[in-house]
Order: C-alpha cells, then structure tokens, then sequence
C-alpha cells in the first residue's frame, strides 16, 4: 500500500500550530505491540501471506490485526495464538483491557471495541 492509499485520522487540529495526522496501521501496530506484552499471548496470528511476507524478513508488527476508525472512534480486531496453560478468558481480558488503554493514551482516539479471535494454542514441544 503507498503512502497515498493509507487511511490517516486527524487527532490534533490547531489552527495556529497545524495538524496532527496518523495512519491507520500506526493504530494497529500499537494494538499489536500491546496485545504481545500480556503474559500467555504466544503470537499474533495473520493470513498466509502476511506470514510468508515475516519468513522472508520484512517483519509486520501489525499482522493479525485490523483496524477500523470512524469519526474518531476506534474498533480493533486481532487474531492472537495464546500459550497452553493458560486462561484464555483471563488473557482475552487483558489484552482486551491493555489495547483499549495503549491507543487511548497514545493516540487520544476513543477505543470502542476490542474483539479477539483465538486462532490457535502454542503447546511446548516434548523432549
């Protein structure tokens, strides 16, 4: 996507000053890296071209999550691969929490939802 296609929001408009633009996938990277700090989140889990596009090295720090924002309103999706042993309702709610709070505070968007689907369990390798 170039850097025309990319959808910006308005988060700070003062006449004397300018604006302040940001783009939807600074959004979604901030998600991303909030959701990974929640002990149990194994990875972000993304579509098969995402993850070949990883393997060759050109690393997305959104991959697994979508972002859409509407008049300032922020909902997020993210596709999560948890660790085994773990609550998924307690790290669901976690990361649901931390990705609410992170682009709030970062960003002054308002964050209505934060929906998660659970696409795989990270089982340790046996010995």
């Amino acid at each position: 996507m170039s850097k025309e296609e990319r959808n910006t929001y308005t988060i700070q408009a003062d006449e004397s000053l300018g604006e302040v633009k940001i783009a939807d996938e600074v959004v979604a990277m901030i998600a991303g890296l909030a959701a990974m700090e929640v002990e149990g989140v194994a990875s972000m889990a993304g579509n098969a071209t995402r993850e070949l596009i990883s393997k060759l090295g050109m690393k997305s720090l959104s991959k697994g999550v979508k972002v859409d924002v509407l008049e300032g309103v922020v909902t997020v999706s993210l596709s999560l691969n948890l660790k085994y042993g773990y609550s998924i309702k307690d790290i669901t709610t976690k990361v649901q929490e931390k990705v609410k709070a992170a682009i709030e505070n970062m960003t002054g968007l308002e964050v209505a939802d934060v929906n998660i689907r659970v696409a795989g369990v990270d089982v340790p390798e046996e010995d």
